[in-house]
């Protein structure tokens, strides 16, 4: 299964590393990872951290990579709480050059948003 939705809202998620175009290596050279069209993709690191209710424990948080579909815009640097427009996870498994199998999952969003914030419907 591809793009499965996933909902945070149960989650603190604070920026650790701001927003930077993706990049890969290709031939020797890294060159930014594009969608079909050519948008250039970016990834941000994020602290995921359950949201507790009174008399609970605070649980540890986890730092995950998102990769975002387009440039997010400014005022996402380091410790600033934001959502994410869109998320989803996916599941990957691929083989290394040196035989060795290594699976996970992906996060993945179309954007970023301040934490708190109406989201604005785009243009059709």
């Amino acid at each position: 299964m591809r793009d499965i939705p996933v909902n945070l809202n149960g989650f603190k998620l604070m920026v650790t590393e701001a927003p930077v175009m993706k990049m890969q290596e290709k031939d020797g050279q890294m060159a930014p990872v594009t969608d079909r069209e050519g948008v250039a993709k970016f990834v941000v690191s994020l602290f995921a951290k359950r949201r507790t209710r009174p008399g609970e424990f605070a649980q540890k948080g986890e730092e995950i990579k998102v990769t975002l579909a387009s440039d997010p815009g400014e005022g996402f640097e380091e410790g600033v709480y934001v959502e994410l427009i869109n998320g989803c996870l996916n599941s990957y498994q691929m083989e290394t050059e040196d035989g060795r199998t290594i699976s996970g999952i992906s996060f993945k969003a179309e954007g970023l948003k301040p934490a708190g914030q109406a989201e604005v419907p785009s243009a059709a």
